[in-house]
């Protein structure tokens, strides 16, 4: 058996949503790259199966998203125009909450600090114009006609594909067994040999701290559930609903998207879950009472048309931070090392710009977008505070 020995520019370790994106950009420079998973790529044990992800440009998360958020909208259009294919549906996204949310307030504050379009809008007109919600009527919203979903799995796809048309390597279904990092090269070991390069990029979700061992890095791996139920009510979930987030004073945090396809409406919880090994993440849907319940129990509070049947259920993970910002930065060691993860349940619709960043960030050391709030440092004086 002859044993693998190669050389290239840049390793990009993590193929998923970061990583596919990162290899293109990197092969669109000319860069010798190859990315390498544990998994396929595209896969279902990562944060990025579902079919489809929310694309927000006002940001409840903070407003120091949006230009971020803007760049990313600007490049996913550039490689459908790359590839021809559909990436995005532009449904629109509504924020609901209540009168103290700092969700929906923040919503409002970086679409008008970011000269977005929008429009606030209160209960009386959320029911009206979609009249599959009920909600109490101090409940407030923010609707931003120019978002909608990206088609995940998709996106992914086209990344790696049109990563190897630009020269790009992809090596699926080969784990890491040893990595060596050293300030002019980077050796890692699978069963079938060894790879060298000159730079590293990892992008490995919540695998990111089992590779880093040594970073102690601050993500945690949390199980979370997706549902897809039948409406009750024809038409209501479809034509013109758009994607929605909740933040309801009751009973939670909850994210969903219309019955774009027939395949039902699709609803997940954004806090709660529960903490997990990536590595033993219990895969079944419906392990837990709550897998089903806590995402009906929101359907029948505020769209009880869509609280049908259970078409489907899926498990997944949010790879959680403490203030739950991403992290992206250069290996505080090796500055031929760079990272990004912790993208705690609202980092997919930034996985374009994300890419772009980390090939600037390997090519560079540096990048032009401002990503000062994503740096490791941030942490280090949480514990001087403490």
């Amino acid at each position: 058996m002859n044993v693998v020995d190669k050389q290239y520019d840049v390793i990009v370790l993590g193929g998923g949503s970061m990583g596919s994106a990162a290899a293109y950009y990197l092969a669109r420079e000319q860069k010798k790259v190859m990315v390498i998973d544990q998994f396929s790529i595209p896969n279902q044990r990562g944060s990025h199966h579902g079919h489809t992800r929310m694309f927000r440009l006002g940001n409840g998360n903070g407003g120091q998203y949006v230009p971020l958020g803007k760049e990313s909208l600007r490049l996913w259009k550039e490689l459908e125009e790359v590839s021809g294919k559909t990436l995005y549906n532009k449904a629109g996204a509504l924020t609901v909450g209540h009168q103290q949310s700092t969700f929906v307030k923040e919503a409002v504050k970086s679409s008008i600090s970011n000269d977005l379009v929008y429009e606030e809008v209160d209960a009386k007109t959320i029911m009206e114009r979609w009249p599959g919600i009920q909600i109490p009527d101090d409940y407030y919203g923010c609707f931003d006609p120019e978002s909608g979903f990206l088609f995940s799995e998709e996106c992914i796809e086209t990344y790696k594909q049109e990563a190897i048309k630009l020269g790009a390597e992809v090596i699926e279904n080969q784990p890491i067994l040893k990595m060596e990092m050293k300030e002019d090269c980077v050796t890692l070991y699978t069963a079938e040999g060894q790879y060298h390069a000159l730079k590293l990029v990892v992008t490995a979700g919540a695998w990111l701290p089992k590779l880093l061992p040594s970073m102690n890095l601050p993500i945690q791996p949390v199980r979370k559930t997706i549902g897809w139920f039948e409406p009750v009510v024809d038409s209501l979930y479809s034509e013109d609903f758009p994607c929605f987030i909740f933040d309801t004073d009751t009973i939670g945090h909850y994210y969903g998207f219309p019955d774009f396809d027939g395949g039902g409406v699709k609803l997940g919880r954004m806090d709660l879950g529960s903490d997990c090994d990536p590595d033993k993440l219990g895969q079944e849907f419906g392990a837990y009472a709550e897998d089903e319940g806590d995402i009906r129990n929101f359907l029948e509070h505020f769209l009880p048309g869509a609280a049908g049947n259970l078409v489907k259920g899926a498990v997944s993970m949010f790879s959680m931070t403490p203030d739950e910002d991403f992290i992206i930065d250069l290996h505080p060691e090796y500055k031929n090392v760079c990272l990004a993860g912790g993208f705690s349940g609202h980092g997919f619709k930034f996985a374009s710009v994300v890419g772009k960043i980390l090939a600037d960030l390997s090519i560079d050391g540096r990048t032009e977008y401002d990503i000062s709030f994503l740096g490791l440092n941030r942490f280090s004086a949480l514990e001087e505070v403490k």
